[in-house]
């Protein structure tokens, strides 16, 4: 009598179960049946606790991810580095008595994937020789960024890449970003009278490490400290000290280049990525070679997988829903970085590229995903937290020839509204 009246409650519940997944299944249908006909759609919505799939459509079909790429580009250096790692710029020398006061030989600075670097820090290394009693430079100050390789744009790398966003120097040693502030006095003329206006802008750097390297001799002169020979870019011998350190953890690395989408920061962390894995040096081939090892080490589907770049700047980033899935999957599981990965997603309503969407909704505060919007292409993918208490994963890249992105945003929303409330 007991085992009879169990085994109906079972059936009961699971009868509710799938009434109800197939109530929401049908909801996002009625969503989905709202856009233009020649709309590619990938969507997959799993949950990893009972390895139940909620949803899918073209989850194994190869679309363009745009920024969701930096999913897998921080995802696996969480990984393989964790969150403590720290990516760094260093001031070295040979001269291992300097006692004195003053360096033999050259003064290194060397740069090893820290792309968030300003002239505060550089002010600071500084001040730090200054304390230490340096007072004179016998040779040059050299300038490294020999941890990536010297192809310093995406177009350099990626055959027949079209420079749709123009990014600075793609370089291991890097400074504000690697760009510099210039004030222009631009000519006018209106109804015959000439005048002059002052503009303010941004313009790359053209050589980070030859520039920073004369920065760095200019701040030392400023500060009471003789430097016998000029700047230029070299080699950092293996025998050299670090003097000084301005460093920036990986976890708070990721968290910028997440919740903002940035995609300088992305590149560089990638190129990092292929410098760590390789011993060698940071290159695109090392940095892609890394990340399709960690999907395929780790079991996560990716046929049909491409990764040129590690922003998603790029048309030939090529990924399916169900690799993005795949990945969060194996993130969620992932007892050491898990926390570091999550905290670096935008959160719906609240912060990053998520900010002002889904506000007012059950999925405020709810969800933490990666938003991605290319020319015709707009992917939103990530972890949400339904109203009794169920993880979800979500991913969905909209290809589209009709409407504009905003109006795939409104559709991403409800769909992550829709699984929010259920």
């Amino acid at each position: 009598m007991i085992k009879s009246l169990l085994l109906f409650l079972l059936l009961c519940s699971m009868e509710v179960f799938c009434s109800t997944k197939e109530f929401v299944k049908n909801k996002i249908e009625d969503v989905l049946a709202k856009i233009p006909p020649d709309t590619k759609t990938a969507i997959l919505i799993y949950n990893p606790l009972t390895q139940d799939t909620i949803f899918k459509e073209n989850h194994t079909v190869s679309m363009v991810p745009a920024s969701n790429t930096k999913l897998f580009t921080t995802a696996t250096a969480l990984s393989l580095m964790g969150g403590d790692y720290k990516l760094s710029t260093k001031i070295m020398t040979t001269d291992k008595n300097i006692r004195d006061g003053i360096i033999n030989g050259n003064l290194y600075i060397k740069g090893f994937g820290n792309s968030l670097f300003t002239i505060d820090d550089l002010d600071e290394m500084v001040r730090q020789l200054k304390r230490m009693g340096i007072k004179r430079i016998a040779g040059n100050v050299v300038g490294d960024d020999y941890y990536f390789d010297e192809l310093y744009t995406r177009t350099d790398w990626i055959d027949d890449e079209e420079p749709n966003v123009n990014l600075p120097p793609i370089s291991a040693l890097v400074i504000d970003r690697n760009r510099e502030f210039v004030r222009r006095k631009i000519k006018m003329r209106r109804r015959k009278k000439i005048y002059y206006r002052i503009i303010n802008s941004y313009q790359n750097i053209s050589n980070p490490p030859l520039y920073i390297a004369e920065l760095l001799r200019e701040k030392l002169i400023e500060n009471g400290i003789r430097v016998e020979h000029p700047a230029i870019k070299g080699h950092t011998p293996q025998d050299a000290v670090t003097l000084s350190e301005s460093s920036i953890l990986l976890k708070d690395l990721i968290r910028v280049i997440n919740k903002h989408s940035d995609n300088f920061l992305a590149e560089c962390l990638f190129k990092t990525l292929g410098a760590y894995a390789s011993g060698k040096e940071g290159n695109s081939f090392y940095s892609t070679q890394t990340i399709l090892k960690f999907l395929k080490d780790n079991g996560i589907y990716s046929d049909g997988t491409s990764v040129v770049d590690g922003s998603g700047i790029s048309k030939y980033d090529l990924v399916t829903v169900g690799a993005i899935v795949g990945l969060l999957d194996k993130m969620y599981f992932n007892l050491r970085d898990f926390k570091d990965f999550y905290n670096s997603l935008s959160i719906a309503g609240v912060d990053g590229t998520l900010r002002y969407r889904m506000r007012s909704s059950s999925a405020e505060n709810e969800f933490h995903g990666k938003t991605g919007t290319l020319h015709n292409v707009s992917s939103l993918s990530g972890y949400l937290k339904t109203q009794k208490g169920d993880d979800l994963i979500v991913s969905i890249i909209f290809d589209f020839k009709s409407k504009y992105p905003n109006y795939y945003r409104g559709i991403e929303n409800q769909i992550v509204e829709i699984l929010a409330n259920w």
